[in-house]
């Protein structure tokens, strides 16, 4: 085979497995079917086994990176998470427990917050606009975004803490709406 049909041979076989062309039934199937594909691939004599071990070591780079990606990403969330629910319990002045009943029984935070609310919603919108800021010298988000987000925050936060059924705190609490459409406190995520 010419070195030129080789090349393509190459870069078309990295192609499909990168864009997932190649079928595979499941997530632990599809390292060993790409694993196959390749051991094919050095037998026809398409690739070579150095080439091949350097399309396996770069799949596994980029899974190692995606999966520490995931793990920081939700480590984030729950951070969050747990800041938004101290803001909330130590604005209000009770527990996030109590709150976190109290929303279940269907009450809002503003109902629950009170002469608080407009404190809530304040101590809220500064807490993600903090957050949001965080993001753009992160490179999350550009200023363009930013400014989009800010735009809607009081907005979307005031809606949050008015919102029946638990959408204050908790599980999926200030996080998302009911259609998994995520808003509010983690507007940008």
């Amino acid at each position: 085979m010419s070195s030129k049909k080789r090349l393509a041979a190459v870069v078309v076989t990295i192609a499909a497995l990168t864009t997932g062309s190649v079928g595979i039934a499941s997530a632990h199937d599809k390292g060993a079917g790409r694993d196959q594909v390749i051991a094919e691939l050095v037998t026809a004599g398409t690739i070579t086994q150095v080439q091949a071990d350097a399309i396996i070591k770069k799949f596994a780079e980029k899974h190692s990176v995606k999966e520490a990606n995931r793990a920081s990403n939700e480590a984030s969330k729950v951070a969050h998470r747990a800041a938004v629910e101290a803001l909330v319990s130590s604005t209000i002045g009770l527990d996030a427990t109590t709150i976190k009943n109290r929303l279940a029984a269907g009450e809002t935070l503003a109902t629950i917050a009170g002469v608080k609310k407009d404190a809530l919603i304040t101590a809220l919108v500064a807490l993600e606009t903090s957050r949001i800021d965080a993001d753009v010298l992160a490179g999350k988000l550009t200023a363009a975004q930013a400014t989009t987000l800010k735009a809607n925050l009081i907005g979307h936060v005031t809606e949050h803490v008015n919102a029946v059924g638990g959408k204050g705190m908790g599980h999926k609490g200030m996080h998302q709406k009911d259609k998994g459409e995520k808003m509010g406190m983690a507007l940008h995520r």
